[in-house]
């Protein structure tokens, strides 16, 4: 079940516990709430801000688990909302959406999986969704297609795309350098580099 407390500043908490809560628990919430009051209703009418039902928010895992070091048990999710005049008031539509009232479903997430995407069109999926596959990468997906014989899915590619991100490979600063036409000795990644050992050898001989 999901209980409601409103806090001083008027938000509401709702707290996702297995068990109906003991008033010494309700105590301890009011306390760890910032002074909140447990509300008797189930459901709570009007306009809503607060985070998306699929995505269990970093406040909510620490909460939780305060919660838990507390002493209380049961509880598996807590998440903060702010009432909103209209249901066009602004929020971030990334991580919030809009709540016409607030109930006992506001954390049930009912999507079902999508059928599986196989991708006919590698450059053009590219292209599409932003993944800046490089031709060498996008060759090699072509082999693995015709080594499977089949066209990957779109998850394998996404995924393909994000191990071999500039961010964990550094394949733009690790790549060959070259300054008008001429290929330098070393590659913007190898030259930060280079810096360690240099610190390293002044350091031990107390130069500067």
């Amino acid at each position: 079940m999901i209980r409601f407390f409103q806090t001083p500043q008027k938000s509401v908490i709702a707290t996702e516990v297995n068990h109906a809560l003991s008033e010494q628990e309700i105590k301890e919430l009011n306390w760890l709430y910032g002074e909140a009051t447990m509300l008797d209703a189930e459901q709570l009418d009007g306009y809503f801000v607060g985070p998306r039902r699929e995505m269990v928010t970093p406040w909510s895992t620490n909460a939780v688990e305060i919660t838990q070091n507390m002493g209380l048990k049961g509880i598996s999710r807590i998440e903060e909302y702010w009432a909103v005049e209209s249901k066009d008031a602004e929020h971030d539509e990334m991580l919030q959406r809009m709540y016409n009232g607030l109930n006992q479903d506001i954390f049930t997430v009912n999507i079902k999986p999508e059928p599986i995407k196989h991708v006919e069109n590698l450059e053009e999926y590219n292209e599409q969704e932003g993944l800046a596959l490089s031709p060498e990468e996008i060759e090699y997906l072509h082999g693995l297609e015709k080594q499977n014989g089949r066209p990957l899915t779109d998850s394998e590619i996404f995924g393909f795309a994000q191990i071999n991100s500039e961010h964990c490979r550094h394949k733009i600063f690790g790549g060959t350098f070259i300054i008008d036409g001429k290929e330098m000795e070393s590659s913007l990644f190898a030259m930060i580099k280079k810096t360690t050992p240099r610190r390293t050898r002044a350091q031990a001989t107390g130069s500067r």
